[in-house]
This record gives C-alpha cells, sequence and structure tokens, in this order.
C-alpha cells in the first residue's frame, strides 16, 4: 500500500457560501472522518489533490497533514471526490481515516499478464471481470493482482477460484464468476453486400408490380375498344359490313364515315 502526501487546513465554516469562497481562492472544502470520531471539516489544495487523482485513479491513499495539528499525519483513504459535471473541476472530497489494525473492504484491479494461446490461434480475448472485491488489514492490501492468461486456448476460461491472491487477503467474490476466457471469432456478412442484395430483390419485386399493373391497364383497354365498337354497330352500322347505311336510315344521323358515334360519346 503507497501513501502520498497532502496538505490540509482547519475551516470553521460551512455551507455553499463559503465553499464557494474556498474554490475562488482555489481551495476544495473536505471533511476527515473515521470510526467512532467526530468529522473535522478542512481545505485542501485543488491543484495538489489533481496531482494525486491523475497519478493514481483507485484506492488512492493519503497521509493528511492538517495544520495546527500536534499529531503530525493521519493516513487515510480518499473516499469519495464530487466533481462538477461541466467544467470538471472538483467540488468536495471526503476522506476516510484508516487504522492499520482494522480490516478494509476494497475493489483490487486485475492485470492482465501475457498473450493467451488461444489468441494466437485467431481467439478472442474476452475480459468479463476486471477486478476483485477482497478484505484484508491495510498493511496486506496489493495495488493490483495480476493475472497470468498466456495459457488459455479457444473455449477455455479463468474463473475467480482460480485466482492466487497474496498472503492475508480474502477474495468476497463467488469462486465459480469467471474473469477472462478466449472465445472463437466470429465472421458476419458484410453489410455492404446484404444492402446491395436487398436492393435487388426490391427492384425485382417493383418490376412484377410494374408488369402486373401494365397487363391490367391494356385488358381494360381492350374491353372499352369492344364496347364502343358494338354501340356504334347498333347505332348506325359503322364498322359492320355491307353497303353504307344512308344518313336518313342512321339512328344517330351519322354516316358510315368513320366519325364518332353520339351514342358512344359516355365511354371513355
Amino acid at each position: 500500500m503507497e501513501a502520498i502526501e497532502l496538505g490540509a487546513s482547519i475551516r470553521t465554516e460551512s455551507g455553499k457560501g463559503p465553499a464557494r469562497r474556498l474554490r475562488q481562492k482555489e481551495q476544495i472544502p473536505a471533511v476527515f472522518y473515521g470510526r467512532g470520531q467526530d468529522a473535522t471539516l478542512l481545505a485542501v489544495n485543488a491543484a495538489d489533490l489533481m496531482k494525486i487523482v491523475k497519478a493514481k485513479k483507485k484506492n488512492i491513499f493519503i497521509k493528511l497533514h492538517i495544520e495546527g495539528e500536534k499529531r503530525k499525519e493521519h493516513l487515510s483513504l480518499l473516499k469519495e471526490l464530487q466533481v462538477e459535471p461541466v467544467s470538471r473541476r472538483f467540488t468536495h472530497a471526503d476522506f476516510y481515516e484508516i487504522r492499520m489494525d482494522h480490516k478494509l473492504t476494497l475493489d483490487i484491479p486485475l492485470r492482465f499478464v501475457g498473450d493467451p494461446i488461444g489468441v494466437l490461434n485467431g481467439g478472442e480475448l474476452q475480459h468479463l471481470k476486471r477486478d476483485l472485491k477482497v478484505t484484508c488489514l491495510p498493511g496486506d492490501l496489493p495495488d493490483f493482482i495480476d493475472l497470468d492468461v498466456s495459457g488459455l486456448d479457444i473455449g477455455h476460461s479463468i474463473k475467480v477460484q482460480d485466482i492466487a491472491v497474496p498472503e492475508g487477503v480474502t477474495v468476497l467474490d463467488p469462486g465459480d464468476v469467471g474473469v477472462a476466457m478466449v472465445a472463437i471469432v466470429k465472421v458476419s456478412v458484410p453489410q455492404a453486400a446484404e444492402a446491395e442484395g436487398g436492393c435487388r430483390a426490391g427492384r425485382g419485386r417493383r418490376g412484377s408490380e410494374k408488369r402486373g399493373s401494365l397487363g391490367a391497364d391494356d385488358a381494360s383497354d381492350r374491353r372499352l375498344t369492344a364496347a364502343r365498337r358494338l354501340l356504334r354497330e347498333m347505332c348506325c352500322g359503322i364498322g359492320k359490313s355491307g353497303p353504307p347505311v344512308p344518313v336518313e336510315q342512321a339512328q344517330c344521323g351519322v354516316p358510315r364515315s368513320g366519325a364518332r358515334c353520339p351514342a358512344a360519346q359516355h365511354i371513355p
């Protein structure tokens, strides 16, 4: 366990107004608390805390040096850090006091080591879990746990129960939970080919529908033509074989001259 030093000062005011004035001075309002003790209001330098967080983003142990106290340092864990959503500036920090004789429960990151055999054979390494929940004394707490995955072949996996942890560390996660595996890489049909096939099918359907529509129009035209011819034959003999019908004998007064019969005008 590595602890980083950070200076702090006691503040006497609380609330939104004093906190806003602190931030204007590049200070962050904070609180320090522990088991069986009252919380202490603190202020810490924003730039110093930013450097610590950037250097180590998880399980940050800090030695707090509080001005005006007889005790030189307080070992603490950065329990919570509040961040402003837009500017990403720190707005508040919580420090929890650590006692070396009391166990802690924390999530420890896993560090995957080696190149799996299955990946060399065409498989894909999948990380099912990236940390372990453990409990131990502060002095036994590791920064990370190494996990060798070089022996993983395609279809094989590593579970929580297969991980070797340092002495004094107890894993709280169920042993049958998977941590890493090498899976077969699935080959999918390119989307461009699928889209081209869909376009071809769509053009075929539209062509069939168009041909069907044209066929129906042709049949309708033929029926109308036959109806006109029948009416003209009934009215004035146009279209019949034989001698022309005199004008005075035609029912519509139109001789057999090819003119359209008025009796058929209602038909388009």
